[in-house]
């Protein structure tokens, strides 16, 4: 018999395969479980709140860009209070800050659900409201991943991000029917008791920490720590181009900002308009469901970090098709399809992680997500003007034009960069 040949031999010169977590392993976690759990019931409440902010600015003013302007208030306040407040999930224990920031909203929410109260000061509450969400996300996503290590993080991640997303999906889809019977105040209501729903969780679930600053004898004033967080994340060219990655769904999300006028294009009287439009914001979520459960479950960890640019791009290519004024079905085929590149976010965040130090977390991913719901908020913005000159259709393809130029050089400097961060993630 032939001998084996010593480079054959089983082992030598391979590399070891690379272990991916289960969703089970994940769940099995209590502390994760709280997190989730709170997470989905407030997100439930708020998307049945925005449905209703959405169909009743339309009905009073006929104005895509009214329509817009009031949904981007749940983006733009992060632009001037979020970098300044998210700090706070550095310098107090997290899980305090999110406490914290629940009771606040439910008082909030619980003005707002007041019959009669006037419009303008719904509006501000809301800007209230949303300002408090960034202490709260940065302080949640900086405890993530001491609750999850190594690939956890990433199936957590992608566990959380297809059940918000399925949340968003039930909540547009199922918005308008709820709004029509509950009407708008008690569907705000709602809202504040999903808050309160939320704090009770974290306290049974979540155990105590002690505050990153303090674990390390040093509190340094809000505006140093977010001078210093904006030097971590601007002044290293591999979390550069991460945070861009993030930033870049101001272009795909800006459809769900004019989904009601997009709607009422579509309108040939089969459905009812505020049915059609959460059919039209339940599309990405399904889109993003299904890929963050392929893209975690089925792609390695250093194989999420080489797609992630060819996933980017598929998030703004199919909205570029809308110029064609297609029917709804295939919106909803073309929405669906970019929400299923939008699972590269995973990577990005898996990436970012290994590049941040764990005491910076909480300022680092506040100011990530601040910029992002900034992002967002002016794309909305900026869509809803154009579609009142433009039309809805034309807007929407217009963004997915300029994003795919956007995600094309984004994906040539990421793969100058990934090779160290890929070997992390492979050692990790």
């Amino acid at each position: 018999m032939a001998a084996t040949k010593p480079d054959r031999l089983p082992g030598r010169h391979r590399r070891p395969p690379e272990r991916q977590a289960t969703y089970g392993e994940v769940l099995r976690i209590g502390e994760f479980r709280a997190l989730w759990l709170g997470q989905a019931m407030s997100l439930l409440g708020d998307q049945l709140a925005q449905v209703a902010l959405a169909v009743l600015v339309y009905n009073r003013t006929q104005s895509p860009l009214a329509t817009a302007a009031v949904y981007a208030l749940t983006y733009l306040p992060p632009i001037i209070g979020g970098p300044l407040l998210a700090g706070l999930a550095d310098r107090f224990p997290r899980r305090r800050v999110m406490l914290l920031c629940d009771l606040l909203r439910a008082g909030l929410v619980a003005i707002m659900a007041i019959p009669g109260t006037p419009f303008g000061v719904l509006c501000a509450l809301v800007f209230l409201v949303v300002l408090l969400s960034a202490p709260f996300s940065a302080a949640r996503a900086a405890l993530l991943p001491e609750i999850l290590e190594g690939d956890r993080y990433v199936m957590g991640s992608a566990l959380q991000n297809m059940t918000n997303q399925a949340v968003q999906m039930l909540g547009f889809a199922a918005g308008g029917a709820v709004i029509a019977g509950l009407g708008p105040y008690r569907a705000l209501a709602l809202d504040c008791a999903t808050f309160l729903a939320s704090a009770l969780i974290l306290v049974a679930g979540v155990r105590r920490r002690v505050a990153p600053a303090v674990a390390d004898g040093n509190l340094p004033s809000m505006w140093t720590m977010t001078r210093a967080g904006a030097r971590l994340v601007f002044g290293d060219r591999r979390l550069r181009t991460l945070v861009l990655f993030a930033w870049l769904c101001g272009f795909y999300v800006l459809p769900e900002g004019i989904a009601v006028p997009y709607a009422a294009e579509l309108d040939d009287g089969r459905l009812p308009v505020p049915v059609i439009s959460g059919l039209l914001m339940a599309a990405m979520p399904t889109g993003t469901v299904l890929g963050a459960f392929l893209f975690s479950r089925f792609v390695t960890p250093s194989g999420r970090l080489r797609a992630m640019g060819w996933m980017s791009m598929l998030t703004c290519a199919p909205l570029i098709l809308c110029a064609m004024r297609p029917p709804l079905e295939i919106v909803l085929l073309l929405w669906i399809l970019s929400g299923i590149g939008g699972a590269y976010q995973l990577a990005a965040n898996a990436a970012f992680v290994q590049c941040v130090p764990p005491e910076r977390r909480g300022q680092a991913f506040g100011l990530v997500q601040s910029g992002l719901l900034a992002a967002q908020g002016v794309g909305i913005l900026i869509g809803g003007a154009l579609a009142q000159e433009l039309g809805p259709e034309p807007v929407v393809a217009l963004a997915g034009a300029a994003g795919l130029s956007v995600a094309a050089v984004l994906a040539m400097t990421w793969t100058e960069s990934r090779t160290e961060i890929i070997a992390k993630v492979r050692a990790a």
